[in-house]
């Protein structure tokens, strides 16, 4: 969860910052690992035909820019989200960090006049890396408890209408490399549908492997940063 997202991401910027030299401290900090995904039709009942049946190696070839992206020279539109797919954050919000008011709506930390509920990403390199993978740009939610129904869904998407994924560690990352005065990005592929749990659907395996692919089609974009 973020609490321990943020925790480690602190300790090592810290370490990194103490010990001297040259090279000392980080230049980029990136939260990355795969998520729930705001797909096309997600409230429909059950998420199970997303898979459509595919091979790891098939879902895995969608995070590696074969959806697009690349070859077009912008990114893939969120209406194409798929399962797979990348998504690269324009911000990343923490989407249940506020209070519940007793006439039923949330109110985020911000209008409780303390605190931030979202950190935003450099527009320049987020944009250049959701090419290089063929990924969505979007937001990227952070919530403590992971959404399980359509209702749910529907909630964090009436408030957060760019939301692209759910994970649950971004916006502590995001809080730490605030901290410490360092840009952040978040980077995620598609494993299951956000909406109705429903275990039998997930694609954890090409999730995982698509995001190495991000990371073989987003490293010279990364490492060339400045």
């Amino acid at each position: 969860g973020p609490a321990a997202a943020a925790a480690g991401t602190a300790t090592a910027l810290t370490a990194a910052a103490v010990a001297g030299g040259r090279d000392a401290g980080y230049g980029l900090v990136v939260s990355a690992g795969i998520g729930g995904g705001f797909l096309p039709g997600f409230g429909s009942t059950v998420a199970g035909g997303l898979h459509d049946g595919r091979e790891v190696d098939e879902v895995a070839d969608v995070a590696t820019g074969t959806a697009g992206g690349a070859d077009s020279g912008r990114p893939v539109e969120r209406s194409g989200l798929c399962m797979g797919g990348a998504v690269v954050s324009r911000k990343i919000v923490a989407a249940d960090l506020g209070a519940q008011t007793a006439e039923g709506g949330f109110l985020p930390v911000t209008e409780l006049g303390f605190g931030t509920s979202e950190h935003h990403s450099p527009d320049r390199l987020a944009y250049a890396v959701a090419v290089a993978t063929g990924g969505v740009l979007g937001d990227v939610l952070t919530v403590t408890t992971a959404t399980g129904t359509a209702d749910r869904a529907r909630e964090l998407t009436g408030r957060h209408p760019e939301a692209a994924a759910e994970g649950m560690e971004g916006f502590g990352v995001a809080e730490a490399a605030a901290a410490h005065g360092v840009p952040v990005l978040e980077l995620r592929t598609v494993s299951n549908a956000v909406g109705p749990r429903d275990r039998g659907s997930w694609a954890i395996p090409g999730a995982l492997e698509g995001l190495r692919g991000v990371f073989r089609g987003g490293a010279e974009v990364l490492v060339g940063w400045e």
